[in-house]
């Protein structure tokens, strides 16, 4: 009888010396590849831009560039700040900060305002009307590299750290404070942020995993496996991903590599443990270890295989976004994920089959033969000890007896907290995702408190007149949001382009200020036509910051609407090709989607009720429909495939519980491993990677107890012989 290929690559690496020439080969692969290439952390963070050219922010960013152009350099603001209001001795300080930078300039300066030759007095009038802050300019070359802006930064806080206090409660004290914002400081902190985050997450990742394996599994080296094969996995994805963006292939994201680290143990750990239990139950019935292992990667290696595949897909799908951060995501996703599943199928059953039995001390899976000839050899009586699955068993028992009860009460509570996912508010405020205590968003809090808020971040209006002579700032002036708008200002190289920039009255990062960039765009539109100019949609442009993150939430909208449809199709097709079953591929990806807006809901009930979060990033939700739909299909994928083969010898009810039961502590498991390593991430000081890693949990959390062990097998069950169509299944009637 011709032998199964999972099975022949099962007897492979478990065999006496395939085992051996399996570790050997991935420990010296991975000890080339670390000597020859660079880790992907060494390798420098690309400041890459996320929005193509073609957008309108970034043509009206290349207009002004030449239309009217600016040596200065990329600007560090510099916000003083007395409570009680600043002093002729802090303006003094101030002025002779810039005459030490004008005389000695810091690493990477390229211009200073001559503040120093001021008199004190003329400074006032830039003071706020309540007199206790101050925003001053230092200017860096263009191009520098964060690095470059964080040594000259570090130079500024050496001159003044005697004189200004840099860090603490500004509000309260009687010092003269002094914070730093503006594009190069939020530059370094985001740098800082992540770098600082890549070590404690490495390290609360794998304390996280090792300490709920040794509870879960209660045996210290079974622990310890899992963490060893996702380490020698890293040991070539680092280095493999430290290549690619050493040449240039891909771009390094600091943030990519963070949440890939915790997607890394979380799979990674999931794969592990599926062939981990099904060795386990296997070697209670077969003695030999090497084939039991053959026949484990026999049995679990499709769900395996499969479960990779999707999430690698998933992943994958994030190279068709036009969002630079979605598109640098892709491939340390999916390439990670892909050789973890290698990993699994090549390293672990090696490790396993070297170790044997031992790695499950004190509890040694033995077969009934065994345990009678060790008690015999030790003169005591024989007590068989076999795993009960007392609770997954009734759970099995219930969605078998009940299915419709079970569907009505869980699609009712996914649905409830489904409901809630239409009330979310998003941002699009990188500021936002800082500490409160972060020096760039203490300086944005204190500029915001005491000038315009709009003074920050002013909008640029970019207008082609044709020739025409008009001018605009009165008109727009009228828009009831617009606090300001400054003179027009004529082009260089071309006397028809016109730039006018307004303030808003309030936040410039706010929801409703985003929501006004098309408002002025139609009305520039419409002057322009009132003044006769033709074409005029092709002759307005909106730039700035706020122009900038209304285009990024254009984009993000527009990448949803591919990707998410593209995912579904990909795991649709991957779960036809593994059941063959359309209806079991349609209520599968069903449940999956009804799970992510669940976890959506609830994670905003989280979020915003529980921790007071106002408005989440807006990339959350495609980052977290990507993760929850390829890992939620993981768990559905191992549990229906052991329905599957027990449906081939037993009656469908039988097989759906038994199914349930046999997969049940396993999924549990996993779940919970994979939702905590999610978690984790909530211990950052990152808003984004807090409100990513809690909905993501939450959404495992919600397949692993609700979706797989009762929703599914539920389906299954009232679908009946239905769920297998078209497949050879199909044809059995329910009751062989």
């Amino acid at each position: 009888m011709k032998k199964h290929p999972l099975e022949l690559w099962g007897n492979l690496v478990a065999s006496k010396k395939g085992r051996w020439l399996s570790l050997l080969f991935w420990i010296l692969l991975v000890a080339v590849v670390s000597f020859s290439w660079p880790q992907i952390n060494s390798i420098d963070n690309v400041s890459s831009e996320n929005l193509k050219d073609t957008e309108m922010s970034k043509q009206a960013a290349k207009i002004v560039e030449e239309q009217f152009p600016d040596d200065s350099g990329t600007p560090l603001l510099l916000v003083w700040h007395r409570e009680e209001g600043l002093t002729q001795k802090d303006l003094e300080k101030v002025q002779a900060l810039y005459k030490e930078l004008d005389e000695n300039p810091v690493n990477a300066q390229s211009l200073v305002p001559p503040l120093h030759k001021t008199p004190p007095q003329a400074l006032l009038e830039s003071v706020s009307e309540n007199g206790s802050t101050l925003v001053t300019p230092v200017f860096f070359e263009k191009g520098a590299n964060t690095e470059a802006f964080e040594k000259g930064l570090d130079d500024i806080t050496k001159l003044v750290k005697d004189d200004v206090s840099l860090e603490g409660k500004y509000e309260g004290n009687d010092e003269l404070n002094l914070r730093y914002t503006g594009p190069v400081a939020i530059s370094v902190d985001a740098t800082g942020l992540f770098a600082s985050a890549d070590v404690k997450l490495m390290i609360a990742t794998v304390l996280l995993v090792l300490v709920l394996l040794i509870l879960i599994y209660r045996s210290p080296l079974l622990a310890i496996i899992p963490i060893i094969a996702v380490g020698l996995a890293y040991g070539v994805i680092s280095p493999a991903l430290g290549f690619m963006a050493d040449h240039g292939w891909i771009d390094k994201d600091a943030q990519a590599v963070s949440i890939m680290t915790v997607l890394l143990f979380g799979a990674g750990t999931d794969y592990c443990l599926f062939l981990i239990s099904k060795y386990r139950e296997i070697l209670l019935e077969v003695e030999d270890k090497g084939k039991a292992m053959a026949q484990a990667v026999k049995e679990s290696g499709g769900a395996i295989l499969m479960s990779a595949l999707t999430v690698v897909a998933g992943l994958a799908t994030l190279a068709l976004a036009n969002y630079g951060t979605f598109e640098r995501f892709a491939v340390p996703f999916s390439f990670g994920v892909l050789i973890m599943g290698l990993t699994a199928l090549l390293v672990l059953p090696a490790l396993l089959v070297i170790i044997g039995r031992a790695a499950f001390w004190p509890f040694v899976p033995r077969t009934v033969e065994m345990e009678e000839a060790r008690a015999k050899k030790r003169n005591k009586p024989f007590k068989q000890h076999r795993p009960q699955h007392k609770f997954s068993q009734k759970i099995g028992n219930l969605v078998t007896s009940k299915p419709m009860t079970i569907i009505i009460v869980t699609v009712i509570l996914l649905g409830a907290l489904a409901a809630f996912a239409p009330k979310i508010k998003f941002t699009f405020d990188i500021l936002s995702s800082f500490p409160e205590d972060m020096t760039s968003r203490e300086g944005y809090t204190l500029v915001e408190k005491n000038f315009s808020p709009g003074e920050l971040a002013p909008v640029q209006i970019i207008v082609d007149t044709d020739g025409k002579d008009i001018d605009l700032q009165k008109d727009l002036e009228k828009l009831n949001f617009a606090a300001s708008v400054d003179e027009k200002r004529v082009g260089e190289k071309d006397e028809a382009i016109q730039l006018y920039q307004l303030d808003f009255k309030d936040n410039p990062y706010a929801a409703e200020s985003l929501d006004n960039i098309p408002k002025i765009k139609d009305k520039a539109i419409a002057l322009l036509e009132d003044a006769g100019v033709s074409d005029a949609k092709d002759r307005v442009w909106i730039g700035g910051e706020t122009a900038s993150q209304y285009d990024e939430m254009k984009v993000i909208e527009d990448d949803e609407k591919i990707i998410m449809p593209v995912i579904i199709a990909l795991i649709a097709l991957l779960l036809l090709v593994y059941l063959h079953s359309i209806t079991a591929t349609l209520y599968l990806i069903a449940t999956v989607i009804l799970s992510y807006f669940s976890a959506l809901g609830l994670g905003w009930i989280v979020l915003h009720y529980g921790m007071g979060i106002d408005a989440i990033q807006g990339s959350i939700p495609l980052y977290t429909f990507v993760f929850s739909v390829a890992l939620g299909v993981d768990y559905n994928i191992f549990m229906v495939s052991e329905v599957w083969q027990r449906r081939k010898h037993k009656n469908l009810k039988t097989a759906v519980s038994e199914g349930v039961k046999y997969t049940g502590s396993v999924i549990t498991s996993a779940g919970l491993i994979l939702a905590g390593t999610f978690a984790v991430l909530a211990t950052l000081p990152i808003q984004v990677l807090v409100q990513f890693g809690i909905i993501t949990a939450i959404g495992v959390l919600l397949d692993t107890f609700i979706v797989r062990p009762l929703l599914v097998p539920a389906l299954t069950m009232k679908f009946g012989r239905a769920a297998f169509w078209p497949g050879k299944l199909w044809k059995k009637k329910v009751d062989e």
